[in-house]
């Protein structure tokens, strides 16, 4: 290992003892389960935005997406960016104040399950049992995702195991979110999207330089059919151009109705300490997001311009591009080394913020909507505190395992666990918040229904090809919402504390 290679690892290293004290920190503030994982509601404007879209992008922004526009050009990863920053903006302006209002006025629900049961009056704990499983289904692997561009990223570079530090990174996130719980999380998450802003500006600059310039990066991509265009994808196979049709755009849109059913997203909206506050947190997300996306794209365009220019190799793993471009940049000099780390800091906080958030969801499904609700096992707060942690760390424990597969796609993981999110809990959230007469039977139908299509569609319907070859959040996403609307217009409509409790947080301001 190089003299540069060292000086990126003792960065590095300083960085995760950063997060660690940051968790003991936030431990203090831990005095009830409820603090442990919403935080007492307590959280500033600027620490709801920057947690929530930090927690959100995860590694996909700064592997995943740079890895597509390297590898296919800009129609997909543009696509995909726009129907993100359109789906993060509309979420923030119709969702997060009346969710923020409604969850505190429906028993205080501190996880989108207990807001479920409790908005519906679900005495029998059924909707939040289903709604928890889904958590656990769909929280499991988009948590090993993150725990394997960990690995990715330090394999590719340093040469150590993959395993080995796919681990150590997972005991990192595991420690600082068991000891801070979610005001923890928040708060590396905000400090985490600080560096990956920092990171994807200092990658894309010296990028650039390396590359010959902006004209360079463009003459270089304009050479490759379809590469630039928003109507095609680059096929490096054959050299030639795949059409990039209206239905594949329209059904790449759609990754922006998965926001609305977020849980790690939604539970920034519950946390904040004034609802007021909201309207600061959207312009800070909103613009965060649409320059985060922009630049990461632009770095995958800027990477094959390096390639071309011989300044670095071609790549056989393009969500390795970041990690590749600060690994020749660290071997510029101590200083160079130094802002390597950096770089390979905020890589490794965008998985970070994802996976502490995802951990917490999950482990929140299990031990309070679960075991405390369904089961309706009574313990002390001590106690619960205990099941929770125990929780926590077992969920992880699974995730490490399902991320054993060093060649799994971070992007393609991501994909499939949002159409699942999205499918199941967005279409019950938009209802739940907007229309009165949902019920009951008509959320717990679509969540079903749009679980089962993401999967039908993905593994079934998708493989056939034709029109049928879309995204399949949008398919599923439309089948629950329809479902749901069915379903509750054929069941008894809600009773009159319901439909008042509706009215009254409809008024609030």
């Amino acid at each position: 290992m190089t003299s540069e290679q060292i000086l990126m690892l003792v960065t590095i290293g300083g960085y995760l003892v950063l997060v660690l004290l940051i968790g003991v920190w936030c431990s203090k503030r831990n005095n009830t389960v409820d603090d442990f994982y919403l935080g007492g509601r307590q959280l500033g404007p600027f620490v709801t935005a920057m947690s929530a879209e930090a927690s959100d992008m995860s590694s996909w922004l700064l592997m995943g997406l740079p890895g597509v526009a390297y590898a296919t050009g800009l129609a997909d990863a543009t696509w995909t960016a726009i129907g993100l920053a359109v789906g993060t903006y509309l979420n923030w302006l119709i969702v997060a104040k009346r969710l923020r209002n409604y969850s505190h006025v429906c028993n205080n629900s501190i996880t989108i399950p207990d807001f479920f049961s409790n908005r519906y009056r679900d005495k029998h704990k059924i909707l939040m049992a289903v709604a928890a499983l889904i958590i656990i289904v769909f929280f499991v692997p988009y948590t090993a995702s993150g725990f394997a561009a960990c690995g990715k990223l330090f394999s590719a570079l340093f040469g150590i195991d993959y395993h080995l530090a796919m681990i150590i990174s997972a005991v990192v996130i595991v420690g600082y979110t068991s000891i801070g719980g979610f005001f923890a999380a928040s708060t590396t998450d905000f400090i985490q999207g600080i560096v990956m802003t920092i990171a994807l500006f200092i990658v894309f600059g010296f990028g650039i330089t390396v590359a010959g310039g902006p004209g360079a990066v463009i003459e270089n991509a304009s050479a490759l059919p379809g590469y630039l265009s928003m109507g095609a994808t680059y096929n490096a196979e054959t050299n030639s151009a795949n059409p990039y049709g209206i239905l594949t755009i329209i059904s790449t849109l759609a990754w922006g109705l998965g926001y609305f059913g977020m849980p790690h997203v939604l539970l920034r909206f519950m946390a904040i300490d004034d609802s007021r506050k909201l309207k600061t947190s959207r312009r800070v997300a909103s613009i965060w997001v649409v320059i985060s996306l922009a630049v990461a794209i632009c770095i995958g365009v800027i990477g094959l311009g390096m390639v071309s220019a011989g300044a670095m190799p071609a790549l056989s793993d393009p969500e390795t591009i970041i990690v590749n471009i600060a690994d020749l940049l660290g071997k510029n000099g101590w200083l160079a080394a130094l802002v390597g780390g950096l770089i390979l800091a905020g890589i490794l906080a965008s998985t970070m913020s994802t996976a502490d958030s995802q951990l917490l969801a999950a482990s929140s499904s299990v031990s309070e909507n679960i075991i405390g609700g369904l089961f309706r096992i009574k313990t002390s707060k001590k106690v619960s505190m205990v099941i929770a942690k125990i929780t926590l760390v077992a969920i992880a424990a699974v995730a490490v395992l399902l991320a054993w597969d060093k060649n799994s796609s971070v992007f393609q993981i991501v994909s499939f666990a949002w159409a699942g999110f999205g499918a199941t809990f967005g279409p019950v959230v938009l209802l739940a918040l907007f229309w009165k007469r949902s019920t009951m039977w008509g959320a717990l139908s679509g969540m079903v229904v749009g679980g089962a299509m993401v999967f039908i569609w993905k593994y079934l319907l998708a493989p056939l090809g034709g029109v049928l070859n879309i995204y399949e959040l949008l398919p599923a996403f439309l089948a629950a919402i329809i479902v749901n609307v069915i379903v509750s217009l054929l069941t008894k409509k809600p009773s009159q504390d319901v439909i008042d409790e509706f009215e009254a947080v409809k008024a609030m301001k």
